[in-house]
């Protein structure tokens, strides 16, 4: 029998790429990649070269496309979306991460096919409003994003969830809130990539890496913290949504536990095999009263549900991600 379908947006990108690989390793389905490969000489079309993926979909044909195998999909995976959070241009923004989402849910709302789809830690904003994923309208409401990247995750986090309280939802539902995610197949994200893989180059030719100095007294230089997250932990609670239909909510996709940029530059260092050389510059002052110094996800709601996967630590996922991807030959996976 033809096995079932599942399509994957934005799947030659950063977390697209990294799930696409572990679908194919599974082999239970046949599975599409809807994204653009942009130029020949950028890395994305090698995020997906070593998996053999079904077919390769532009994403002006998606809806086409969808229409023309619906009897076949499972379910869509929507990572398709701008991430950067200083994308100038709120319309493009708002048109590509919400209104494009937005239609994908009412498709597969009238298909009957499963969507996950995601969504973004920027939504907390500054987190004083706390990093719990309470899903109800008045908790989504209380939220207030910093830039027009984490509005545009929390306008269809309440999409989402109004119309699944009208019943007007796919059969399974998934936002994933991402923290900082880092690992394998990022190369194409110029200054949107993590921090591991920003000071790479330097920390492999043994020079001095760059942080940024804290304007916020409360935080020593290169003490913020962020709930750094290693990719196939991200992976993982997506591959156990699949297996878990009568799951749906909008969920954090972090590590637990906040970590300094200290700690991620040290760990870089370390898995080079190579003692720390670190120095502190000022943030640029067009970021400085939008940046945030704290993020840590609360993963109590997903587990209370049955999630038993564990979170990498951090300095075992920077060694993996250096040793077995950016120190090799071919970074790719």
């Amino acid at each position: 029998m033809t096995p079932r379908m599942i399509v994957v947006t934005g799947g030659a990108g950063f977390i697209g790429s990294n799930i696409v690989a572990r679908l194919c390793e599974s082999g239970a389905w046949d599975v599409v990649v809807c994204d653009r490969l942009e130029t020949a000489d950028l890395a994305k079309w090698k995020n997906i070269a070593k998996h053999p993926i079904a077919d390769l979909w532009a994403p002006e044909e998606l809806f086409d496309q969808l229409e023309r195998h619906a009897d076949r999909i499972e379910a869509v995976i929507h990572m398709g979306a701008i991430s950067s959070t200083t994308e100038p241009d709120a319309d493009l923004i708002l048109r590509t991460n919400f209104s494009l989402s937005r239609d994908i849910w009412d498709w597969c709302a009238v298909r009957n096919v499963r969507m996950i789809y995601a969504s973004s830690a920027a939504t907390y904003g500054d987190g004083e409003a706390g990093f719990e994923d309470r899903d109800d309208p008045e908790s989504l409401n209380a939220l207030r994003p910093l830039n027009a990247y984490g509005y545009s995750k929390y306008l269809f986090d309440q999409y989402a969830v109004r119309q699944a309280d009208r019943d007007e939802a796919p059969p399974q539902w998934a936002g994933l809130k991402f923290f900082n995610v880092y690992g394998p197949n990022e190369g194409h994200k110029g200054g949107m990539k993590s921090v591991v893989a920003q000071i790479w180059p330097k920390v492999q030719a043994g020079e001095t890496v760059s942080l940024f100095r804290s304007h916020n007294p409360n935080y020593p230089d290169g003490g913020q913290l962020r709930d750094f997250v290693f990719v196939d932990d991200v992976v993982n609670i997506i591959l156990w949504l699949l297996e878990r239909e009568d799951i749906s909510g909008v969920f954090n996709a972090g590590s637990g536990q906040a970590r300094s940029f200290v700690d991620l530059a040290r760990a870089t260092f370390a898995a080079a095999g190579k003692g720390p050389s670190i120095a502190y510059i000022d943030m640029p002052e067009a970021i400085r009263d939008r940046y945030q110094y704290f993020t840590e996800a609360s993963m109590d709601r997903i587990r209370a549900l049955g999630y038993g996967g564990q979170s990498t630590p951090l300095e075992e996922g920077v060694r993996r991600y250096v040793q077995d991807f950016l120190a090799q030959p071919d970074p790719y996976r």
